[in-house]
């Protein structure tokens, strides 16, 4: 698809329409950087929201679990999702409360997902998802057998209707608040691996990866 998007009434944003993004490199971008999304649907009047992982292939967005699972269920019954990623950059310290405010990136994505069936296009779903958690673990690991298969639902979403909302900088203070006598900037925030920890049981034949070894969310 073109990098050039234009917004619907449903993903434009209000709320500081300034800050808001529609090209699809700033939105791919956030979505590559991310690890987990929320997802929301309604069933019977009732909304939820359920957290977890996800991929991207190109304008696709993958994301997979239980068969039984009542999320994938109900995604798989055509309802209407909202799919959305945010990562946080700092917290803005303001002089007055009323303009403190976070750093952020964030990507909402409407839609409804589609199951993908195709055994094969399901394999590559299932490694989109997990070469965007952690890059070449995919192809050291068990790959899933048939019964595994048979028991994962896979949802495929396009990225058709979206927006990209970006908030960066020190604080906005009113005027009349710059002489008030207390600190104001911004607390940085970044997503850092601490070392690796192996697993008790594992064989001393084995090293670490280098890809744990230096793993990194920053892209």
């Amino acid at each position: 698809m073109s990098d050039n998007h234009v917004p619907s009434a449903r993903t434009r944003v209000v709320r500081e329409p300034h800050r808001g993004i529609y090209d699809r490199t700033t939105a791919y971008k956030i979505l590559d950087e991310g690890l987990i999304c929320h997802i929301g649907f309604a069933v019977d009047g009732q909304p939820f929201v359920i957290p977890t992982g996800y991929g991207r292939a190109g304008d696709n967005l993958y994301v997979h679990g239980s068969a039984a699972s009542r999320m994938l269920r109900n995604l798989d019954h055509g309802v209407p999702i909202c799919f959305t990623v945010t990562l946080l950059d700092g917290l803005v310290l303001a002089r007055s409360i009323f303009n403190h405010s976070m750093n952020y990136r964030s990507v909402v994505v409407l839609g409804t997902a589609i199951a993908v069936k195709e055994r094969e296009e399901k394999l590559e779903a299932l490694r989109t998802i997990s070469e965007h958690i952690v890059p070449g673990r995919w192809v050291e690991s068990r790959q899933p057998n048939e019964q595994e298969l048979k028991a994962t639902l896979v949802m495929r979403l396009p990225i058709s209707e979206f927006s990209a909302k970006v908030r960066q900088g020190p604080p906005i203070d009113d005027e009349e608040d710059l002489g008030f006598p207390t600190w104001a900037g911004v607390i940085p925030f970044q997503t850092l691996a601490r070392p690796p920890v192996p697993d008790p049981k594992l064989d001393s034949q084995y090293q670490v990866p280098e890809y744990v070894e230096h793993y990194s969310r920053c892209k």
